[in-house]
């Protein structure tokens, strides 16, 4: 029953955590437009968030290891509510973007937190059941958050206090929950090399992943109010982005068990092309049309960091998983920092369509380097169990690492 309960703590807080630091994105991009920030401004509060994310997914193990999984949790979440409280404060975007690195941080640092203590919990029995819980709440809290933009007022400062009051609430189940504390885990060693070592084709296509989901998670809300969507059906266009990705884990997972992954990733962004076409296309096609392509760009565009992830671990030994899973997440850091800003430019630049045929453009070039890559080696005849992997700190690795090998 103890173990229940935990459980159930750890699942609330994540439940609060992405409303409150998941819907910050999108109406920090409406809330932009209202002020009158350029695009390339809102684009960098999506990279500022990114490049929180980035040191908190380095720092987080260490500062964990420093006082303990609660206070460590403790210290993250004060971060990201300070972040969210601070954008009453001022119309500033540069200091808006300063702000939203403490969010990103709050993210990284506080699933850093409940990964470790998730995975010190469950055990051979339990873990199937366990992690595929965390991923059903995690997706679907996810989904919720970029709905918020549809029941909040930009650039008003209870807004944003709501935000900031649910993200303290993701304090107290985890804080006031009596199971002990577990053992605190070492820190992964950051070995950027040994993904790139082990397959450079999933080195590529989670940065595309990175390319595809930054840029539309963040400056999404920018292409729907350049296409004349209202808030609320922006909204909505985000949500069916994430539920297209929702409903893809499941064909996605069986063919990249079934087939060569390699050929699942280059079909994978044949379709991903072909969506994008598709979302441009639908512009002018009224709510129904628009929802219908979102969910398609999510369903073909979701995947790839799995499938990459699935793809590299068939070349990896058993020990070296958990230090993968980090490399990766790496490597996907660097993606979605770059990715909104530049996004953003483009659609300046050239117009709401720039959006998705700079998505497009990424996943030409993964098409060409997976083709290329299939002349170097053939694929593994033993191949790892695919898993979806959520992108949410340098230790998930752990949390999977079994799940993988089938145990």
């Amino acid at each position: 029953m103890r173990l229940i309960i935990s459980f159930a703590a750890l699942f609330l807080s994540v439940i609060l955590l992405q409303l409150s630091t998941g819907g910050v994105g999108p109406l920090d991009a409406i809330s932009g437009i209202t002020l009158g920030f350029s695009k390339g401004q809102i684009g960098l509060l999506g990279s500022a968030h990114f490049l929180g994310f980035f040191i908190g997914c380095w720092w987080a193990p260490r500062l964990m290891g420093s006082v303990g999984h609660s206070r460590a949790f403790a210290v993250c979440t004060a971060l990201g509510a300070m972040g969210l409280i601070g954008h009453t404060l001022t119309n500033n975007p540069f200091a808006w973007a300063a702000l939203r690195i403490a969010s990103g941080l709050c993210v990284a640092g506080c699933y850093t937190v409940i990964e470790a203590w998730l995975n010190s919990k469950v055990t051979n029995e339990n873990r199937g059941r366990a992690t595929g819980t965390y991923r059903i709440v995690d997706m679907g809290s996810s989904l919720c958050a970029q709905l918020v933009i549809s029941v909040l007022e930009p650039a008003y400062y209870v807004s944003y206090n709501l935000l900031a009051i649910l993200c303290c609430a993701a304090l107290l189940p985890l804080t006031l929950s009596r199971a002990s504390q577990p053992e605190t885990p070492k820190a992964p060693r950051l070995r950027p090399k040994l993904a790139w070592r082990c397959s450079p084709l999933a080195v590529a296509g989670v940065i595309v992943a990175a390319l595809s989901s930054a840029s539309f998670r963040m400056v999404g809300p920018v292409y729907g109010q350049e296409v004349g969507l209202p808030v609320d059906q922006i909204a909505f266009f985000l949500a069916a982005f994430v539920l297209g990705g929702a409903l893809a884990q499941y064909p996605m997972g069986w063919l990249a068990d079934k087939y060569d992954r390699r050929w699942v990733l280059i079909w994978l962004s044949v379709a991903a092309v072909a969506s994008c076409g598709v979302t441009m296309a639908a512009s002018g096609t009224g709510m129904a049309g628009v929802m219908i392509a979102a969910i398609l760009f999510g369903f073909t565009t979701f995947p790839i960091f799995s499938v990459s992830a699935a793809h590299a671990n068939d070349f990896a030994t058993s020990e070296q998983r958990v230090e993968l899973s980090a490399a990766l997440m790496f490597f996907y850091a660097l993606g979605a920092i770059a990715s909104p800003y530049v996004s953003s430019a483009l659609i300046d630049t050239f117009g709401p369509p720039a959006l998705f045929a700079y998505v497009a453009a990424g996943h030409v070039l993964l098409i060409i380097f997976g083709l290329s890559r299939m002349q170097v080696r053939p694929t593994p005849e033993e191949r790892t169990n695919y898993v979806y992997a959520p992108r949410t700190s340098f230790t998930i690795g752990r949390l999977l690492k079994r799940s993988r090998e089938g145990r």
